[in-house]
């Protein structure tokens, strides 16, 4: 596709020129003959070596406005001072250097002084330097430097303006980088400008040959290429680590729970040797279900999962659960990556293949090789994955706007997933940076063009967990029942007004309805039936509840959150479950996708068909299909080609992020000039050739990168002053980084430790306890209160792992969102680690922890009591070490904690603490829309009359709450929170 050798312009294949020309001339609507003149015209220079330049050398400063200050002008000032400005600023127009010599309003002539920079004001506003003048306006946009210093060098250099010919001839000549074929941008300029070799690596091809020597090597590759590395650098790398602190890390990094103190103590006294011995390890936690659950939450993060749909309304999106344990089972069972991200992108589209009887079998195999061992419904619920992110339609929308949302959301989710391409700027214009033009934007959109939303019909999987959803609907339905009671009760007395509203004037109707049919007119009648602003209030809150209970009763029937291939239909408000009509091709309109200028979905431009990115090897050259079905099941081959430089190299620096704390391309989202370079590239590309050589098997790349050295390392090494020096960003992987736990891991590992973590898979999702505070917070839906978060009521469904827990994008478990757990807007590449104060106190004084210290001390206490002997406490506090930290204390560690136990415990012994109590309630306040009056609506919180709280202090003596403030302290320690 492109060369990395100097400057040379890469000249497209046959097919595609002749693309390009057409292209360039369909606007120009040539009669026949003078159109095929001009398409060879425009064609014979592309095969033949450029023509020279014109006589007349350029001079320097004709070169620093070609090749520096015209982009500068282009990007940061043309949008206010040129012709082209929807509203030209202070009359000053850069169009021409006539134009901006005669200054704008302020300035005049005195803005550019050729030959002279210093008196020209121009500098000092890019500069900043001018007060009221700064340019650009925004702070984010100002000038560099080296941007500031070339318009100095041109302004000295008399200013010239070469016409658009010679800058065109300039830029070719002298123009460092290189030319990309794409499909073409909205310009010449931007078709024929150059790029930076680095700045396109990740659409070279990905390599096959190294520059070191694996065949004589006989490590593990990944510690060829990180020890060539260190060598350059003249470090020495970090001893191995113990192994205990490698049972520990390894746990951690695939079940996202600490080992038990007898998996460490098996590990520790295996007489094998420490590879064959950490390798079973890894084996057996590669076997672990739980294994599943840890990973798919990486990936829940990147493809933004949550449990409702954002926005103002916030709906519920009751089987969104079924994708989430889709993505648990697809990694517990080793799924191809690449079938995984086939059934994601169309898994309805195989589905309609698989279950077609006339559809030859042996098709549908080349499409998707182990079809025969998948469900054909759980296809349907793979294609979730199209629907995950953000969404709403309301009385209030715009259907061709909400349409537009969801085709730039899902086209841009689809690039930063699984192409490490963020595409969302092309959405207005050709990419500033890298070789994406926005016809290809445009052209990856037309893909999703007959995508519409469909909650299908199935039937529940076999290995699907539907226990608890008896006793979640039997609250669910008494809301419901209590809503509904409500409503008719606002019901009787909007008749009882209007019948005395009638009667009180001797008219022969009851209601408004009756009198209308009637034929009186409207206008006449009431035009409220209630009254009071409690009763507004309630009816507005009871319409909207009426609407959410009935479309959250879908959580205990089989339907997929999914969709299907058809004509877009009129658009309704969302407010129900979208229903797959029985002839999708019927009623409706096919979409056909154009490039939107500026991206308004009210101006159209030019057509486009289904295609891919144009850069990546082979891309010009991939046919998609054109038809209303496949697109997507092409798009997803595409995507997986090992040809496509992208994917593979995507999807293992996303594992080596997770398992080192960052990538090798510190980016895992954008692989695009603006991402972070990769440290190691050659790795990077031996591990995604690796990838597509073991099967697309994400447990082969584990035990691969788990099995280097650059894994096992020690976190400390002998030399710091040398490591700092020689390797200040920490890039070298001498040593291994240690890395805080992420929220759910702080959770689940506290339940574990504790005794109270359920390690049931899978189902519905649960409620666990959050501090009433937090909980009862009047949380706002468009016009009316949203429902109070309540719990499960038995702690055994509270205290299931964090990943089952109900994600609300408007109500988020104040825990995570403290401990850095990302929302569910963006795609997160890999989550921030911020130590702020909150953590501290959510730590030390959360309601979280303190319970699960509680249970923690309660549990050791029953497990080292012995009938009618005094508790060794020395034992107790030796068993609490085990299960926090993996080990027995030292002396002065064991000394601290028994005198802080005792302190405590006597402390204790003075306190009456009182039984706590849960409300059956909660009051809402609020001026009613209507009146502009306050009014007040009661919520009933069934679930707290059954409820039953974890382990309470006034449950336990003294001494087990003393030792619960030493559970605390240890809980809070660095040794518990991070992984070394």
């Amino acid at each position: 596709m492109h060369s990395l050798s100097g400057t040379r312009k890469v000249r497209p294949k046959t097919g595609a020129v002749w693309a390009l020309a057409a292209r360039k001339l369909a606007a120009r609507k040539l009669a026949p003959r003078k159109l095929a003149a001009a398409v060879i015209a425009l064609i014979i220079p592309l095969f033949t070596m450029p023509a020279a330049l014109s006589a007349a050398e350029p001079s320097e400063g004709e070169k620093i406005f070609a090749l520096q200050v015209r982009p500068i002008l282009q990007e940061k000032c043309f949008g206010c001072h040129s012709q082209e400005a929807d509203e030209q600023q202070g009359g000053f127009d850069l169009s021409t250097r006539a134009q901006m010599l005669s200054g704008g309003d302020a300035y005049g002539d005195s803005v550019v002084t050729p030959g002279d920079a210093e008196s020209s004001s121009l500098v000092a506003m890019v500069a900043r330097e001018e007060t009221g003048y700064e340019m650009p306006p925004k702070e984010a946009d100002r000038l560099s430097k080296q941007e500031i210093q070339a318009i100095q060098d041109w302004i000295n250099a008399d200013a010239p303006w070469p016409n658009e010919a010679k800058v065109t001839e300039i830029y070719a000549k002298f123009a460092e980088g290189e030319t990309v074929t794409t499909s073409g941008g909205q310009s010449e300029q931007w078709t024929d400008r150059k790029y930076q070799p680095n700045d396109l690596w990740a659409f070279q091809p990905i390599r096959t040959k190294f520059s070191v020597n694996l065949s004589e090597s006989a490590e593990n590759p990944i510690d060829t290429f990180i020890e060539a590395g260190l060598q350059h650098r003249g470090l020495d790398p970090a001893p191995i680590a113990d192994r205990v602190t490698l049972i520990r890390r390894a746990t951690f990094d695939l079940v996202g729970m600490p080992p038990t103190p007898q998996e460490i103590k098996q590990f520790v006294s295996d007489e094998r040797s420490d590879e064959i011995a950490f390798a079973a390890i890894v084996d057996r936690l590669l076997e672990s279900p739980h294994y599943g659950e840890h990973w798919a939450r990486h990936w829940l993060d990147v493809v933004r999962y949550a449990d409702s749909s954002g926005f103002a309304n916030d709906w519920e999106r009751p089987n969104a659960w079924r994708y989430r344990d889709y993505v648990i089972r697809a990694f517990n069972d080793d799924k191809p990556f690449d079938l995984f991200i086939l059934e994601q992108i169309a898994g309805d589209e195989i589905h309609d293949l698989v279950t077609n009887p006339k559809m030859a079998r042996q098709k549908v195999r080349n499409i998707h090789r182990l079809v025969d061992r998948v469900d054909p419904d759980e296809l349907l619920v793979a294609a979730g994955f199209l629907r995950m992110g953000p969404w709403e339609h309301t009385g209030m929308s715009v259907a061709k706007v909400t349409r537009q949302q969801f085709l730039d959301d899902i086209t841009d989710s689809v690039g930063q997933v699984f192409l490490g391409q963020p595409l969302q700027c092309c959405r207005c214009h050709d990419h500033k940076f890298d070789p994406i033009p926005t016809r290809d934007y445009y052209s990856i959109q037309s893909v999703f063009a007959t995508t519409q939303f469909g909650d299908r019909q199935t039937e529940w999987l076999a290995d699907e967990n539907l226990s608890g959803m008896e006793q979640d609907e039997n609250y669910h339905r008494l809301r419901h029942q209590a809503n509904e009671a409500m409503m008719q009760e606002i019901t009787k007395l909007q008749q009882e007004f209007e019948e005395n509203w009638f009667a009180e004037r001797k008219l022969p109707y009851k209601t408004k309805a009756e009198a209308v049919a009637a034929g009186v007119d409207p206008e006449l009648l009431p035009h409220k039936s209630l009254q009071s602003p409690d009763d507004f209030g309630r009816e507005r809150i009871g319409r909207k509840w009426q609407a959410r209970f009935e479309w959250e009763l879908d959580r205990y029937q089989p339907f997929a959150f999914s969709v299907y291939n058809g004509k877009t239909p009129r658009a309704r408000m969302q407010t129900s479950r979208f229903v797959m009509p029985a002839n999708p091709k019927g009623k409706g309109a096919w979409e056909q996708t154009c490039i939107l200028p500026g991206g308004d979905p009210f101006a159209e431009g030019e057509l486009v068909q289904p295609g891919v990115l144009s850069a990546v090897p082979g891309g010009l050259e991939y046919e998609m299909p054109v038809a209303t079905s496949g697109r997507r099941t092409a798009l997803a081959k595409w995507i997986v080609d090992p040809r496509n430089s992208l994917t593979a190299r995507v999807l293992a620096n996303r594992i080596w992020s997770y398992h080192f704390g960052r990538g090798i391309a510190g980016t895992p989202n954008n692989f695009g000039a603006t991402g972070k370079k990769p440290t190691h590239p050659e790795l990077l590309d031996w591990l995604a050739g690796e990838m597509v050589r073991g099967g697309w098997s994400t447990k082969n790349l584990h035990r691969r990168m788990m099995s280097s050295n650059t894994y096992l390392r020690s976190t400390r090494h002998p030399d710091q002053e040398k490591i700092r020096e020689s390797d200040p960003n920490s890039t070298s992987y001498a040593v291994f980084l240690p890395r805080r736990l992420e929220a759910e891991e702080v959770r689940d590992s506290m339940l574990s430790v504790s005794g109270e973590l359920n390690l049931m898979l899978g189902g519905i999702p649960v409620r666990p306890d959050m501090n009433l505070e937090a909980a009862l917070q009047p949380r706002m839906i468009m016009g009316t209160f949203a429902p109070a978060y309540v719990p499960n009521p038995l702690p055994k469904d509270r205290n299931r792992r964090s990943i089952y827990a109900h994600r609300l994008r408007g109500h988020r478990l104040p825990f995570m969102e403290t401990f850095n757990q990302p929302g569910s807007e963006k795609s997160c590449e890999l989550r921030d680690q911020s130590n702020i104060t909150p953590q501290v106190f959510t730590l030390l004084n959360g309601e979280e922890t303190n319970d699960r210290a509680l249970a923690l001390a309660n549990r050791v206490i029953a497990e080292q009591s012995q009938p009618d002997q005094q508790l060794n406490r020395s034992r107790v506090i030796g068993r609490l070490f085990e299960l926090v930290h993996g080990r027995q204390p030292i002396e002065q560690e064991l000394q601290r904690t028994l005198d802080h136990w005792g302190k405590m415990s006597t402390r204790h012994a003075s306190l009456d603490l009182p039984r706590r109590k849960w409300p059956a309630t909660v009051i809402r306040e609020a001026v009613e829309e209507n009146t502009g009056e306050p009014f007040k609506f009661t919520e009933r919180l069934f679930v707290y009359d059954d409820y039953k709280p974890d382990l309470q202090p006034h449950q336990v003596d003294a001494v087990t709450r003393g030792l619960a403030d030493v559970c605390l302290a240890l809980l809070n320690s660095n040794e518990f929170i991070y992984v070394y």
